[in-house]
């Protein structure tokens, strides 16, 4: 038996969109259970992200350190955005979070893994690219407002992170998945072994 994430839709009655904000909004489906009975379920409707797990010559990870509002913490995050544009290639937006957060460039892409962030109330997907080769990026610095004017940016060795993560004082999804995920994938099959950088993403079709 193959274990493996598999597509399929239950039927909606009815659908509302309560709120709708700058980047996301709230929907409620009327869905039909396998009893025939009808629940309501909220969820959030996201575009999807992208992040970057930018691993340099040392074996270091570039992190930053973030003021998140909801969480009401300063997170420890990899660099990371929103799929601004319907089908953009996840790639592009990849390279353009690492040039936007780091002033930083990549001269190899691979794939690390794929997540839905919290399924159960978001539709929110991410796709979470390796970045190596690092080398500073051309041009002037990318301008940044609101939160990320007070960003720190760091170079953290792997270990230290694995340490962070298991001792429960790293809390970013994408960090936490993404550092766990190069070191199965570094103990596994190596690194090169991933998928290339434009594989499919059937949860965010893009083109080319």
């Amino acid at each position: 038996m193959t274990i493996r994430d598999t597509p399929e839709e239950w039927e909606i009655r009815a659908t509302q969109t309560p709120f709708v904000g700058n980047k996301t909004s709230v929907r409620t489906d009327d869905v039909v259970m396998p009893g025939g009975t009808v629940v309501h379920r909220d969820y959030q409707v996201h575009p999807g992200s992208v992040a970057v797990l930018a691993l340099d010559d040392e074996g270091r990870v570039l992190v930053l350190r973030q003021y998140r509002h909801p969480v009401r913490h300063k997170l420890w995050e990899i660099p990371a955005g929103l799929l601004d544009v319907p089908g953009e290639n996840p790639l592009h937006a990849a390279q353009r979070e690492l040039y936007e957060e780091a002033h930083v460039k990549a001269g190899d892409w691979r794939v690390l893994t794929d997540v839905y962030t919290t399924p159960g109330g978001c539709d929110e997907a991410v796709r979470i690219f390796l970045a190596r080769d690092l080398s500073e990026a051309d041009g002037d610095r990318f301008e940044v407002e609101d939160e990320e004017a007070d960003m720190e940016l760091s170079r953290v060795s792997v270990t230290e992170l694995v340490s962070g993560v298991l001792a429960g004082e790293l809390h970013n999804n994408c960090l936490v998945v993404g550092v766990l995920s190069l070191v199965a994938a570094e103990q596994g099959d190596g690194l090169d072994a991933l998928r290339p950088a434009e594989a499919p993403w059937p949860a965010r079709p893009f083109e080319s």
